[in-house]
């Protein structure tokens, strides 16, 4: 994984993504992700805090669950942000995450953010008739592909009852401040020995200088953040009075840094394949022939994902849905190219 969670740089290196060997994984759970798309491994376990599960599974074309908050025990795992910290698997398909989420699940008196919530999952129940969310913003602009486009039409023939939602305008940007007071906190003594400049990445956005500006945030502008977050929840448990769970593509919309702050579940699944230069890779201070900061090499054809959100404590729902879309989709045993 990226250093503490951050990108695919890590003091060895950087993780490749074996679609395309001239860009990064992605982070942090890039080696979780790279390994499962490359056959290294049959499953793998990745950690999200905001993103890292879903943005390297989009960018491998592999499958990814992020459970809801407090299902799976983080006993044994780095914290970087208690209080959104979240462990789940990374698969090659659907029925697979919820067999690994199914030995993983439970409660655990060693950590204080673990809920005893049994897991429910029946593969063979139909999707036919289920709710499925969805914004029309999402699938349009320069970031939405017509992979994107063309999974609404997949969702349809697959069954599912496409309803239109207004996910309503606040800064939800601005939940980011829980992130970066906690990792400060996590690592204040990193920040305060000074040893944060034995990081490989030392850019502006990287982690040794997030730690120090981190510093500044008053206890007012986090309480404010705070209630932003409570205000979100509420937002979401409107929603999901009327659909069973919401569909769009990472990273057009809102959605994922929404759903990470008010802990509800995602699963991440390939829907097609886009044509792309390198995306780079996180930063590398120390070479300055770096992929970070821009495209680079020739357009490969990569896998691009869609991502379902869905109610907080309904991952088998949420698994039904997409088994059914994957089923559509039909890209499961695609392989990178080898060589």
């Amino acid at each position: 994984l990226g250093a503490l969670a951050w990108g695919d740089t890590w003091f060895g290196g950087a993780t490749r993504n074996p679609w395309n060997t001239d860009e990064g994984a992605s982070g942090s759970s890039a080696g979780s992700a790279s390994s499962v798309c490359a056959g290294l491994v049959g499953f793998a376990i990745g950690s999200e805090t905001l993103g890292s599960i879903v943005a390297p599974c989009e960018r491998c074309g592999v499958t990814g669950l992020r459970p809801t908050f407090g299902r799976v025990s983080r006993v044994g795992a780095m914290a970087l942000s208690w209080s959104t910290d979240k462990l789940g698997p990374i698969c090659r398909g659907v029925e697979d995450t919820a067999l690994v989420l199914a030995a993983i699940n439970g409660f655990d008196a060693d950590d204080p953010g673990s809920i005893d919530m049994p897991f429910a999952f029946d593969a063979g129940q139909s999707a036919e008739g289920l709710k499925l969310g969805y914004a029309p913003a999402w699938f349009e602009g320069d970031e939405a592909t017509e992979v994107d486009r063309a999974a609404l039409d997949v969702a349809r023939g697959a069954g599912l009852e496409l309803v239109e939602v207004a996910v309503p305008d606040l800064p939800y940007e601005a939940l980011e401040a829980i992130v970066d007071v906690e990792s400060a906190a996590a690592f204040e003594d990193l920040t305060l020995s000074g040893r944060d400049d034995e990081l490989t990445s030392q850019d502006d956005g990287a982690w040794p200088n997030m730690f120090r500006t981190s510093r500044f945030i008053s206890a007012i502008d986090l309480i404010q953040t705070e209630r932003l977050r409570r205000r979100a929840m509420e937002v979401l448990a409107a929603l999901y009075r009327d659909i069973d769970a919401m569909i769009g593509s990472f990273p057009n919309g809102s959605m994922p840094s929404i759903t990470n702050f008010t802990g509800h579940p995602s699963l991440t699944i390939p829907a097609g394949f886009v044509e792309r230069r390198g995306r780079g890779m996180s930063p590398k201070n120390d070479d300055p022939a770096s992929l970070a900061g821009g495209d680079a090499g020739p357009a490969r054809t990569v896998p691009h994902a869609v991502t379902l959100w869905g109610r907080l404590f309904d991952e088998g729902r949420l698994c039904v849905i997409g088994m059914a879309l994957e089923a559509e989709f039909g890209l499961r045993g695609q392989r990178p190219p080898v060589g």
